[in-house]
């Protein structure tokens, strides 16, 4: 049985006290990491986990699948759009659109625009919608908010800056739903590419109260006078997801879903091109990934990465032990990004380098959205009522 024990400084190769995983090429980077008396890191035992609750192999997957997509179609008859999905113009997102497409289905393909993306991206996004066939809605996210909101957190020195556009992605995608009132939201998310990231490397993408606190810190302006970022706190998604019964699906999960394989199919049947990186096809999250993470916190996110591919069976240990000794940044790309990021959100190098150079902070610092009967405590009283006149199961 792994031992969790209390966060402590990151360790790195090299230095004394210094663990690798002995199954993936998870190590001490991870402030959170514990081993068993083998060596093996909870990462793994974690992955397999969600593999056996999430995965769904072969005829059974397939058949899962095929009914799934049925029903879409049949309570989607008659309506402009029977599904509704996010397209970052990534592989997972672009694939789950050609999955789409193959299964006969009608979604409202939605793009939240932050002012980073890439022209690669915007052409994979053009190509993609345009060969399919399906509608497109993009929101533009004013740039001068939101390069405040970034600017506030890079004051704040939390470790995740990207929750801002994962949060107001979402909050996109909910408000489209429930505009066009469609149950459907068909996501990319996967067990067998991406299923490890450590809690200590991220951080919850639905906190609004963690948002509005770092913003109303260190903004020039309260989170209330920025009104072009799409927000969704809890009560307002509890609202959308019970008005038009929204179900969350995860298709990628019922097929044997191998990252190279799905990569070919798209560049041939879509003209998708390649970032280079996972996730790059943001000019942002490029730098953060590759420059800031390991600069400042001393995180490779590339070995989450591997280490999913690893318990996958789609990468050796050894392969990935390899291709993390070598950067995962190309120099002359690097050398591009640094002056143009920093240039866009306004900062000189001398306080870029002094950012790099200040301790991390948490994000519960600047507050923490609290739980439903938290924030509504007569819940919790109408619960215990309502539980003396449920019968208690037996057995």
């Amino acid at each position: 049985m792994i031992q969790r024990e209390a966060v402590k400084a990151v360790i790195s190769p090299g230095e004394a006290g210094y663990r690798i995983c002995t199954k993936t090429v998870m190590d001490t980077s991870d402030r959170r990491i514990c081993f068993d008396s083998d060596g093996i890191s909870n990462h793994y035992y974690e992955y397999i986990a969600q593999e056996r609750e999430h995965v769904v192999h072969g005829d059974e997957g397939r058949k899962r699948l095929d009914e799934t997509a049925q029903r879409i179609r049949r309570l989607g008859a008659g309506r402009k759009y029977d599904c509704i999905l996010g397209l970052s113009g990534g592989v997972d997102s672009t694939y789950l659109c050609l999955l789409a497409k193959k299964f006969g289905l009608k979604p409202l393909v939605v793009h939240f625009d932050n002012g980073w993306n890439s022209e690669l991206a915007v052409g994979n996004i053009e190509n993609t919608v345009s060969r399919l066939g399906f509608d497109l809605y993009t929101y533009v996210c004013d740039w001068m908010e939101f390069r405040e909101l970034q600017r506030s957190y890079f004051a704040a020195n939390v470790v995740d800056i990207e929750v801002l556009t994962d949060h107001a992605f979402m909050a996109t995608l909910y408000q489209q739903a429930l505009k066009h009132r469609i149950k459907f939201v068909l996501g990319g998310m996967n067990c067998v590419t991406e299923a490890i990231l450590p809690s200590d490397w991220i951080y919850n993408k639905n906190d609004l109260v963690n948002i509005k606190g770092i913003q109303n810190r260190f903004g020039e302006r309260p989170f209330s006078a920025l009104r072009s970022f799409p927000s969704m706190g809890p009560d307002r998604r509890l609202y959308i997801q019970r008005a038009i019964g929204v179900e969350v699906l995860s298709p990628l999960n019922w097929l044997e879903y191998r990252y190279d394989q799905v990569k070919e199919q798209i560049q041939q049947e879509l003209g998708w091109r390649d970032y280079g990186g996972k996730h790059y096809e943001s000019v942002f999250t490029r730098f953060y990934q590759g420059y800031i993470l390991p600069n400042k916190f001393r995180i490779d996110k590339r070995r989450a990465h591997y280490s999913t591919l690893i318990c996958s069976g789609q990468m050796t240990r050894d392969d990935a032990k390899v291709r993390i000794s070598e950067s995962g940044y190309d120099a002359r790309q690097c050398q591009q990004d640094l002056p143009f990021v920093l240039k866009k959100l306004g900062f000189s190098a001398a306080e870029f380098e002094a950012y790099l150079q200040a301790p991390r902070v948490e994000h519960e610092v600047y507050g923490v959205e609290r739980g439903l009967y938290a924030r509504y405590p007569w819940l919790g009283l109408f619960k215990r009522v309502l539980s003396r006149f449920i019968p208690k199961r037996i057995g």
